[in-house]
């Protein structure tokens, strides 16, 4: 069996950036540093009760509600999620889909809140909205993207995590792994509370 895929999803994982800022951005040096930055990041909402938001198209909306589930059994964080049929299909109906999550998020969102951007491409139309909206709302963002390096999303996120690949399969997994990553981390430390 050939191991290419692997070795190339390692090497990719190792890779992956972690910017601080938006203007001008600051990389961090390591992955570690990287992690403990989101660690911390999440642990301050956490800490605040801050509503946590995750976002996403296709795969990575998967990862969104998968992440909204693990955030809130396991972490202990109050989770909120965007993606009900009747609200996304509303929204979509009423004002395009390139604002089936904005909109909601100008009612939803407040100051202090968490928002979790994950694209591959990092230049959804909709997800750009969002990030948007929740700058106005003055909440933070964190963003997970991948493929061009120059991304939209990328350049307004508060931490931006870059994953430097153009295969959807690779980037989505490594999100996944990071976010997955970080919340266990948060469960170790805190222990999960019901």
């Amino acid at each position: 069996m050939n191991n290419q895929y692997i070795k190339e999803l390692t090497e990719k994982i190792e890779n992956t950036e972690f910017w601080y800022g938006n203007s001008p951005q600051t990389k961090l040096d390591s992955y570690n540093g990287g992690i403990e930055l989101l660690v911390d990041t999440f642990t301050r909402h956490k800490e605040s009760k801050a509503q946590l938001f995750f976002i996403g198209n296709g795969g990575s909306s998967a990862i969104a509600s998968h992440m909204t589930a693990d955030f809130m059994k396991n972490g202990g964080m109050n989770t909120y999620s965007l993606y009900d049929n009747a609200v996304t299909t509303c929204m979509g109906n009423d004002y395009g889909y390139e604002y089936i999550l904005s909109r909601p998020m100008e009612f939803l969102v407040r100051e202090g809140d968490l928002v979790v951007a994950i694209s591959s491409s990092g230049n959804s139309e909709n997800i750009i909205n969002a990030v948007q909206v929740a700058k106005k709302k003055q909440a933070s963002v964190i963003t997970f993207t991948g493929f061009k390096s120059d991304n939209r999303a990328k350049q307004l996120g508060d931490i931006n995590v870059y994953v430097p690949c153009e295969k959807y399969g690779m980037v989505e997994s490594i999100h996944n792994l990071i976010l997955q990553q970080i919340v266990d981390i948060i469960m170790d430390r805190d222990g999960v509370r019901f």
